[in-house]
């Protein structure tokens, strides 16, 4: 009885033992080498650095507070856009807290921009609280908040806005969005050096 059971154990411990090898450890290492390789940008996080100094990703949305900037969509990722947290609030459409939140939302924004109707993506978080993108709509709903606050021709602003909308890939996969971590740093080298 005890050959039988070795016999019988001994292959699925081998097996057990190759597959965890195999799948856990040679596989993983392949494909990490290959992305670094061939995608050393995108593997490492698609960081942005100033200076040598890491100040955000183009893949992980990220807070904008000042009037200067554009911002992305709320986050409901831990604190915000806490990459450890990433998921949505759970709140379904029925919810008082999400329902009463959106209020408050809608109606702050409102005030920058009297008259026009607030885009839904600045009032409401993606499932994972991380989306970098906003609608081109969202991105020209504030425009004259940021021309405003930066003391620029809101038509030039709106022009590099334009500029930055990104097709959906391979031209029907997707909608048309708006990257805010670049529009903010394409501002920040456009308000720095007065067009010509």
């Amino acid at each position: 009885m005890d050959k039988d059971l070795i016999s019988a154990l001994r292959p699925a411990l081998v097996m057990t033992t190759l597959f965890a090898l195999l799948l856990g450890l040679a596989y993983p290492l392949a494909l990490t080498g290959i992305g670094q390789a061939l995608f050393p940008v995108q593997a490492n996080g698609s960081l942005v650095r100033d200076k040598g100094r890491v100040i955000g990703s183009t893949v992980v949305g990220q807070a904008f507070t000042s009037a200067r900037y554009f911002n992305t969509r709320p986050s409901a990722a831990g604190d915000g856009y806490d990459g450890l947290a990433s998921s949505g609030s759970n709140l379904g459409p029925a919810s008082r807290a999400l329902a009463d939140r959106v209020q408050r939302d809608v109606a702050r924004l409102a005030e920058t921009a009297p008259g026009s109707i607030v885009p839904p993506d600045l009032v409401t978080t993606s499932a994972s609280g991380l989306d970098p993108h906003i609608s081109p709509e969202a991105a020209l709903y504030q425009v004259d908040r940021v021309a405003r606050a930066r003391s620029l021709d809101p038509a030039m602003v709106r022009g590099l806005v334009e500029r930055s909308v990104e097709p959906p890939l391979l031209g029907f996969l997707g909608e048309p969005r708006v990257n805010v971590f670049i529009l903010n740093r394409r501002l920040d080298t456009f308000g720095a050096t007065p067009p010509a």
